[in-house]
């Protein structure tokens, strides 16, 4: 069983987020319900979980604030909020979880399955990650992305990825020297990730970084050549936008 505690303001979320646990995941124990961060504090000195549902918009203090409280971060954390994009592209950056309000069963099992099947540090680089990206005085947020692999945890620089690759729900990310990562996360998903750093989604299955691009040869579609010899085809639908792109470079 996973000892956890939901930190959330609000009295119907608390409810049904600890009803949804106790009928559809079996592997988590609640052992409090806390109203604030605050409150939220003391509860994690008192039971140290292994897990903490966390939301992020609370009075008085954040999620994020409370976490920066703590000398140490000894657990896990899958945070819970209404939709705030710069909170959440910092979470996604940072390869933490996170449920949307109103909470979605499918989301909550996913992220539970995530959880147990995730190999634990007992020193999680991640919160530092996080944390970078959250401060405002940070000289390069956004620049490093950490991504969860079956050996751990790797964190690179966003301008490496040369393009990414589909292989079903999975990712293949393509590095310098012929390195690759392969994800658990969907094109999709890196579409949406990097889609102000410079990427363009030139095919179904293909999410290039133009940086990276050393050669466009005309076509139907066309393909580009990439700095590391790949070749990637250019879909016909496709075209046009990859030819604004690449105009204003």
């Amino acid at each position: 069983m996973i000892q956890t505690i939901i930190i959330d303001d609000e009295a119907d979320a608390r409810e049904s987020l600890s009803m949804a646990l106790k009928t559809y995941c079996s592997e988590i124990h609640v052992l409090a319900e806390c109203s604030s961060a605050i409150e939220g504090l003391q509860r994690i000195q008192e039971h140290k979980p292994e897990l903490v549902f966390l939301d992020i918009q609370m009075p008085h203090m954040t999620g994020f604030e409370m976490l920066q409280q703590l000398e140490t971060i000894d657990f896990s954390t899958i945070f819970v909020t209404a939709y705030d994009t710069y909170a959440i592209k910092a979470i996604k950056f940072s390869a933490f979880d996170y449920l949307l309000k109103p909470l979605d069963i499918d989301d909550l099992q996913e992220s539970v399955q995530r959880l147990v099947e995730e190999k634990k540090e007992e020193a999680d680089p991640r919160y530092k990650h996080l944390f970078n990206n959250l401060n405002p005085k940070s000289p390069q947020p956004f620049e490093r992305l950490a991504i969860s692999t079956s050996e751990g945890m790797e964190f690179i620089q966003v301008e490496d990825i040369i393009y990414c690759q589909a292989s079903g729900n999975y990712t293949v990310v393509h590095l310098p020297n012929k390195q690759h990562l392969l994800v658990s996360k969907t094109l999709k998903d890196f579409e949406l990730l990097l889609e102000d750093k410079g990427f363009c989604r030139v095919h179904h299955a293909s999410l290039i970084n133009l940086k990276h691009i050393q050669k466009y040869i005309k076509g139907e579609g066309g393909y580009v050549l990439l700095n590391d010899g790949h070749s990637v085809d250019i879909s016909r639908r496709r075209k046009e936008e990859f030819l604004k792109r690449i105009a204003i470079l």
